[in-house]
């Protein structure tokens, strides 16, 4: 266990202690690394109806409080600002301008977008449908295919644990439902797009995934917004299951712009017997993101690779709280997470390896890199082990790291000017898990965000440099 994980051992505790919780009512729980709790599979999917599952998220939206998260006194996150009174969940009835700005011009399998409340574009490869593939709205997808809907939806998302959760399972619409059959292998990604093109919006994203048993597929979403003054929210819902065999890598990239969105969403991938899921999530921009990202093993022999990278910059606020879960073993995991901050910007990463009993043979690692390029930045970085099985091996690290202006000099010397040389050593930092995405389309527009990142920050970051 690690010393931040028995420190926060500690703060669970004196709470425990505060609420009345005795030792002996605990016996047999698992001592808790975090304050968070992973979602452990207490989901919905437990034979109700989707009206039946909507109530009870109405139920739950009407008794809860717009969520707090704190971590061991020294991080908060709040979403008390949001009006969700004024916001509104009207459908749109186009395709937002920022989306062709963004996606690359590359092959795709299938392409859905939900701007709003409503979806506002769906393509599907016509060889792909027949071989039994589906790409359809959610709501679609419960009318012309309940029987691929049904055993899956919210099968480990919860519907009460805070408002927000709650707001998506009650009040979501459109959706998207991607299915791919048993055997099939699909070479080009599909792509999932939630778009906002004007404050005032509230989008319930809801998407849920499934990958029949040996198939190989891509699934790659994009997260969007225009500039605008004024609020919108993103609470979103991700749900991806892999059958036995089944492959599939996942890529987020996230840019909300510089309008005021707030985004807290929930992301679940839960791998099947001798499946492999390689997820790399890209959060480079929101006025507030709260994202929590679940990468489960529920049967031995799966494998799985989290990775992940994050800029903040200016005043945006970024809390990823990440967990690698092995329910059983054999299995394997490998988290790698890199982030940068700018500006007065604020993120933190709270990863967790959680073995649970009996998930003998499972070997994880996770670490942790960020680059602080401004005085004013935060970033704080929070691994953690929480180990029930003997024969395992699960250990983690981290670095915090600074422009080194040694190296700036090396590169001048070689020909660059300063702000050439920043970016290179930046992007260098970035580029290990850039070039993990394996498509090359979508790496450029990674590769173009941060560079544009950098540049908007250049002044701040080169005076921070010579200032050291």
């Amino acid at each position: 266990m690690s010393e931040i994980g028995d420190a926060l051992n500690g703060s669970a505790a004196e709470a425990d202690a505060a609420d009345g919780t005795t030792a002996k009512a605990k016996a047999g729980r698992h001592r808790e690394a975090t304050l968070y709790h992973a979602l452990h599979g207490a989901g919905a999917g437990d034979g109700r109806t989707l009206e039946e599952l909507r109530a009870a998220a109405r139920d739950a939206y009407d008794s809860l409080e717009l969520p707090v998260w704190r971590r061991s006194g020294f991080w908060t996150t709040s979403l008390a600002d949001v009006d969700l009174d004024s916001l509104s969940s009207a459908g749109a009835d186009s395709v937002p301008e920022v989306v062709a700005r963004t996606l690359p011009d590359a092959p795709f399998a299938g392409r859905i977008v939900q701007s709003a409340g409503a979806v506002v574009h769906v393509e599907l490869d016509p060889a792909l449908a027949e071989r039994g593939v589906v790409l359809c709205s959610l709501q679609d997808a419960f009318g012309d295919h309940p029987e691929l809907v049904a055993e899956w939806y919210s099968k480990r998302l919860t519907i009460d644990r805070n408002k927000l959760e709650a707001a998506n399972a009650a009040f979501w619409e459109g959706g998207v439902f991607l299915h791919v059959p048993q055997d099939v292998v699909v070479q080009a990604p599909f792509q999932i797009v939630y778009a906002i093109d004007r404050a005032g919006i509230a989008q319930y994203g809801r998407t849920l995934v499934v990958g029949g048993a040996n198939s190989d597929f891509r699934v790659h979403e994009y997260d969007l917004a225009e500039d605008f003054d004024g609020q919108a929210l993103h609470a979103g819902a991700f749900e991806l299951y892999l059958q036995d065999g089944a492959r599939c890598r996942v890529a987020q990239l996230q840019d909300w712009g510089s309008g005021e969105v707030y985004d807290a969403s929930t992301r679940l991938v839960s791998i099947g017997r001798d499946a492999y899921c390689h997820w790399l999530p890209a959060l480079l921009g929101g006025h507030l993101v709260r994202q929590h990202l679940e990468l489960v093993v529920t049967e031995p022999g799966a494998d799985m690779a989290f990775r992940g990278l994050f800029f903040a910059e200016e005043h945006e606020h970024l809390d990823v709280f990440a967990v690698d879960l092995h329910e059983t073993g054999p299995s394997g995991g490998d988290v790698h997470w890199r982030g940068a901050a700018t500006g007065e910007s604020r993120a933190s990463f709270e990863g967790l390896i959680q073995i649970d009993p009996g998930a003998q043979r499972t070997h994880t690692y996770l670490q942790i890199h960020s680059m602080m390029l401004s005085p004013r930045a935060r970033i704080d970085a929070i691994p953690s082990v929480l180990v029930s099985a003997d024969d395992v091996s699960a250990s983690h690290g981290g670095t915090v790291g600074e422009l080194d202006e040694s190296a700036i000099f090396y590169m001048q010397s070689r020909g660059l000017d300063r702000a050439a040389a920043v970016r290179v050593i930046v992007e260098g930092f970035f580029e290990p898990l850039v070039a993990e995405l394996d498509d090359e389309a979508l790496e450029e527009v990674v590769r173009e965000k941060v560079a544009a990142k950098l540049a908007a920050a250049r002044e701040d970051i080169e005076t921070y440099a010579t200032s050291r």
